[in-house]
């Protein structure tokens, strides 16, 4: 009997698919995105990164890895967590009215800051109008004040407290209360108490009038509608997302952000106030996905492997959108593209990459 040749182990011992590598070449090649980054770290703080597509479509330059992006509503856990610093410091009282630290400031149609709490500001659940909603195609640079009073022309959706809304004027609020808490910029605040803090070397609150991204970053874009040409909107005044939305990072600082906030406890907040940010979430899937709830500026998500859950926010920016967070035993996954998803197929293709990275 003729014996066949041994066969090589080939097949046990080929390298497992790289799911996130696979699922961020998806959001180019699938999807058709411009273009898509990436950065994992597993429980031992090991750190992956991905990139996939082309960092500007008129040179054709490569996406730098651990690029710069616009990383929009993110902006809302900084601004939480320097609120829930100085709730730690005695300073502010999450149950405090908004009219203890801004008097006369917040009135109108059904809008009053004697009956909004502090709390309700970072809850999303204050029933304030949303001022974006209102800006239309006014790209300028804005005050805060201004985006304030833009949200106070219009009605009240609800009660304080009887439901939950996601508003930008709610942030706009916080913000403007740290300032008036501190004598300080928020951006001065955000940098000395978190930035600086954790050493998150490539993130950055932009100067008024700045309209730049600084340093290595690929390129944005936005659509007016689906088979529209792509616009380049990389350079844009960000002042109208201040508190709510005008931070600019990477994925490995929003890995280093959320990991710091999660899992080094007392180095960003103290017990206390992280349970009061992860305490009485509420149900937010209309926003963010199945599953979804929102704490005190920060939303959890189930991860589909039934492995717990994960903590972060996500952002979406013209020219970019983020998704991404932490678990509570170090695992972080943060993933960018370079258009602002309106769609809520392709905010779950995006989602869907970040799920494959903390379930690995």
């Amino acid at each position: 009997m003729t014996m066949g040749a041994l066969a090589p182990p080939a097949a046990s011992a080929a390298p497992r698919p790289d799911a996130v590598r696979q699922g961020v070449n998806s959001l180019v090649h699938s999807a058709g995105l411009p273009a898509a980054l990436a950065s994992a770290q597993d429980r031992e703080g090991r750190t992956r990164t991905y990139t996939a597509g082309v960092g500007d479509l008129a040179t054709g330059a490569k996406v730098p890895r651990d690029g710069r992006v616009r990383i929009g509503s993110n902006t809302k856990t900084f601004t939480a967590v320097v609120v829930l610093q100085l709730v730690g410091e005695g300073k502010i009282r999450l149950d405090a009215p908004v009219e203890t630290y801004l008097p006369g400031l917040v009135r109108g149609d059904g809008i009053d800051g004697r009956r909004i709490k502090v709390r309700q500001l970072l809850q999303q659940n204050s029933g304030l109008p949303n001022y974006s909603n209102y800006l239309g195609d006014d790209v300028r640079y804005f005050e805060p004040r201004e985006l304030l009073d833009i949200a106070l022309r219009h009605k009240a959706g609800f009660e304080p407290g009887k439901k939950w809304e996601y508003s930008n004027t709610n942030y706009v609020l916080a913000g403007l209360i740290v300032e008036k808490v501190t004598g300080r910029p928020l951006a001065k605040e955000m940098d000395r108490r978190i930035i600086k803090r954790i050493g998150l070397r490539h993130t950055y609150f932009p100067a008024p009038g700045d309209a730049t991204i600084r340093g290595p970053h690929p390129h944005g874009y936005y659509r007016d509608s689906a088979g529209a040409p792509l616009q380049d909107v990389t350079e844009i005044d960000p002042s109208w997302g201040w508190a709510a939305g005008a931070l600019v990072s990477t994925n490995s600082d929003l890995n280093r952000f959320y990991s710091a906030l999660l899992s080094d406890r007392g180095r960003l907040l103290a017990p206390a106030q992280l349970a009061e940010m992860r305490g009485s979430t509420l149900p937010a899937e209309d926003t963010f996905g199945p599953g979804a709830r929102y704490g005190l500026g920060i939303v959890s998500k189930p991860l589909p492997c039934g492995d717990g859950l994960y903590w972060g926010h996500g952002g979406s920016f013209p020219g970019y959108e983020t998704r991404g967070g932490a678990t509570d035993d170090g695992r972080a996954a943060n993933v960018a593209v370079t258009m602002q998803l309106n769609d809520e197929a392709g905010r779950e293709r995006v989602d869907k990459v970040v799920n494959e990275a903390l379930c690995r």
